[in-house]
């Protein structure tokens, strides 16, 4: 038996990029489910999966139990893979990563709320309100008494918990440009660079069109993430390689890039790879090889 975790849309649902992070920046195995916010269909399938739910992520684990909030998930994971450094081992870094986990949890309302999570556009010309200035103040100041204490390059030292939950905020800096010092913007632009999120944003990115929910009326501008090797579809190979590098399977969907052709099982594993080449070493591995 393993983890089976339910999330909804990987470009928009900060709570559910929580829950995904939790497990694949720590390479803890989980089987993951996707559905799609804002579709009839949503309720339906949150509801099939845990009756009681009306929210994801939610976490069924190998022993049959539910957890229904990323809160509850984050201090399952770290009390059941203690060695997998999901928290620090440090008390005190140990502690303000606790502490940092939970105001996260519960705070930046109006942060939250007047810039939603966007992984498919940057938004110019957004004017933060006062209330979404104190949020960003806040976060500034946490943030740098957490770079003083532990050293850095995350919150608390290594990556952790801590860096997880503030992940989605880090992104709304970028995404609408927000105004925050120049140690702030370095913290955010390492996040949309860390190697699983650069993962989880290929695959929101090729997951359906957009949400017309999230648009905004203002100017868009690129994501300012790092600029992905310039990769598209193809119709045929022949490709260099035979078999899938993520499934093994023999291939049938084929992308270009540098002149050669590489295949892939489904469309899936090859638009998720055209998006980000970069992001997916079983394909670097090829690619380079």
């Amino acid at each position: 038996m393993t983890y089976t975790l339910l999330i909804a849309d990987k470009s928009y649902s900060s709570w559910s990029l929580r829950g995904w992070l939790a497990f694949r920046a720590f390479d803890i195995p989980v089987t993951v489910r996707t559905t799609r916010m804002y579709r009839d269909q949503f309720l339906l399938d949150v509801q099939a999966f845990s009756p009681p739910s009306r929210t994801v992520p939610i976490l069924r684990t190998p022993t049959g139990g539910m957890l229904t909030d990323s809160l509850a998930i984050a201090w399952h994971l770290a009390s059941t893979y203690p060695d997998k450094g999901i928290l620090p081992a440090d008390p005190k870094a140990r502690a303000d990563a606790m502490s940092l986990v939970a105001e996260m949890h519960s705070g930046f309302a109006a942060l939250r709320g007047a810039c939603p999570m966007n992984l498919r556009t940057g938004w110019a010309d957004f004017v933060p309100s006062d209330a979404v200035k104190a949020d960003l103040a806040r976060l500034e100041l946490l943030w740098g008494r957490a770079f003083e204490a532990h050293g850095g390059p995350w919150l608390c030292g290594a990556y952790s918990l801590a860096d997880v939950f503030f992940a989605p905020v880090a992104t709304r800096i970028l995404t609408y440009d927000l105004p925050v010092s120049g140690p702030a913007l370095a913290y955010a632009e390492a996040h949309v660079a860390h190697p699983a999120f650069r993962r989880w944003r290929a695959m929101g990115l090729v997951e359906g069109p957009e949400q017309p929910t999230y648009d905004m009326d203002l100017p868009r501008r690129p994501f300012p993430a790092p600029v992905p090797l310039a990769a598209k579809a193809v119709v045929q190979g022949p490709s260099a390689n035979t078999a899938c590098p993520y499934s093994g399977e023999p291939v049938t969907h084929f992308l270009e890039i540098d002149g050669r052709v590489f295949g892939f099982c489904n469309a899936f594993c090859r638009d998720k790879t055209v998006a980000d080449p970069e992001a997916w070493p079983e394909f670097m591995a090829i690619y380079g090889g």
